[in-house]
Formats: C-alpha cells, sequence, structure tokens
C-alpha cells in the first residue's frame, strides 16, 4: 500500500505487493488522474479503492490540522479551499463510477465473474455489493410491473442482452504520459488497412478508446 506523507495506507502497486510512499501532492495528482479517466472512459475503469481510501485519510488529517490553526490565518482560508476541491474531485469520481455501473450493471458482473485470477478488479466490495442489489432490484421491478402479465414463454428476459454495452468504438481525447511505440490502429473504412502509429510523450491525439485501453489502465496516457 501506499502511504500519503506517512499519515496512512493508500493504492498498492501496479501489478505486485510492493508498498509505495506517495507524499500528499502525488497522491491527489492519483486521484485526480484517475477522476479524469474514469470521467472519459466509455467503459468502467479498474476500482482504485486504495487510493480513494488513502485520500480521505488525507482529508481528515488536513482537517484536524485546521483546527490547530489560529484563528484569522489568512492560511485557513486557503487550505479550506483546497480540502473542499479535493471533496469534489473525490465524489465525482465516485459518482462517476456509479452512474456507469447503474448503466452497464448487467455487463460490469459479468466482467467482474469472469475475471481471471489475479487479474484487478474493476469494482471495490462496496461497488460489488450495489451492483448485485440493483441487479436484483431490477429483475424484481420487471417481473412485478412487466413480466408476470405476459405469456409464460415470455416470462424472462436476459439483461446481459437487454442493457446495451459500453462503446469501446467511441473516440477520446488523451495525453501521452510516457512514449508509446507501434500502437496498431483498425482501419475506418473497409478500403483502409491496419496501420501503426507512435505516440511521442507530451502528444495529444484524438483516438478510438478500444485502441488504447490498456495503454490508460497501465498509465501509459491520461484521457483528457
Amino acid at each position: 500500500m501506499a502511504a500519503a506523507g506517512g499519515e496512512g495506507p493508500g493504492p498498492e502497486a501496479a501489478g505486485g505487493g510492493e508498498e509505495l510512499e506517495l507524499t500528499p501532492a502525488q497522491l491527489i495528482r492519483s486521484l485526480e488522474q484517475a477522476w479524469l479517466n474514469e470521467k472519459f472512459a466509455p467503459e468502467l475503469l479498474e476500482s482504485k479503492a486504495e487510493i480513494v481510501e488513502c485520500v480521505v485519510e488525507q482529508l481528515d488529517h488536513m482537517e484536524s490540522n485546521l483546527k490547530r490553526a489560529k484563528a484569522g490565518d489568512l492560511k485557513v482560508s486557503v487550505h479550506r479551499m483546497e480540502i473542499e476541491r479535493i471533496r469534489y474531485v473525490l465524489s465525482s469520481y465516485l459518482r462517476c463510477r456509479l452512474v456507469k455501473i447503474e448503466k452497464f450493471f448487467p455487463h460490469v458482473l459479468e466482467k467482474e465473474k469472469s475475471r481471471a485470477e489475479g487479474e484487478p478488479s474493476i469494482l471495490s466490495p462496496e461497488e460489488f455489493a450495489f451492483a448485485k442489489e440493483y441487479m436484483a432490484n431490477t429483475e424484481t421491478y420487471l417481473k412485478n410491473v412487466a413480466l408476470k402479465h405476459m405469456p409464460p414463454n415470455l416470462q424472462k428476459v436476459s439483461l446481459l442482452k437487454s442493457v446495451p454495452k459500453p462503446n469501446l468504438d467511441s473516440f477520446v481525447f488523451l495525453r501521452v504520459l510516457e512514449r508509446q511505440e507501434n500502437i496498431l490502429v483498425e482501419p475506418e473504412t473497409d478500403e483502409q488497412r491496419e496501420y501503426t502509429i507512435d505516440l511521442e510523450e507530451g502528444s495529444q491525439h484524438l483516438i478510438r478508446y478500444k485502441t488504447i485501453a490498456p495503454l490508460v489502465a497501465s498509465g501509459a496516457v491520461q484521457l483528457i
């Protein structure tokens, strides 16, 4: 797990159990990156529950520091504004994830069910419980309102087939954080062929999400 300025646990290192030490500033940047990626990605991304937990602890620490500050100190107002800004980013990030869970819940649960051992979860434990309850409530509602009034052969419905999937072919803007070579780009028309491109660090692009989804997951690019 990561520690922000030694104040508490945070995000685990990607792909292993190594500990990361993050300063408070690095922690907030990690939250902002997760927020922007989640906001602009068409699908639900990997859960950043460790980052969320660590940011909440950091906010509590900042609140405690404010209580010890001298009354009338100008720094108090500045730090209070920063706390509110961080709370907004955190709330927006969590709200964005809940909206996607509600919109794509059968596919989210199916993806979680088929997740390979050792593969990062896209849901936190709380989100998983919410998604399961949301699906159960939806099935109950459909049964009580509509399905039980229909002929027996029409009283079953597959939510996995009825609910639209995330549109992975949608286009997204991104900024390259780490140089990438030979990224395969699918043709836009039948007359075109597949081709590869290099993504230079610091460059910005408009590209199909499906093409760069692995780079978003690895942190090599940032959606904007």
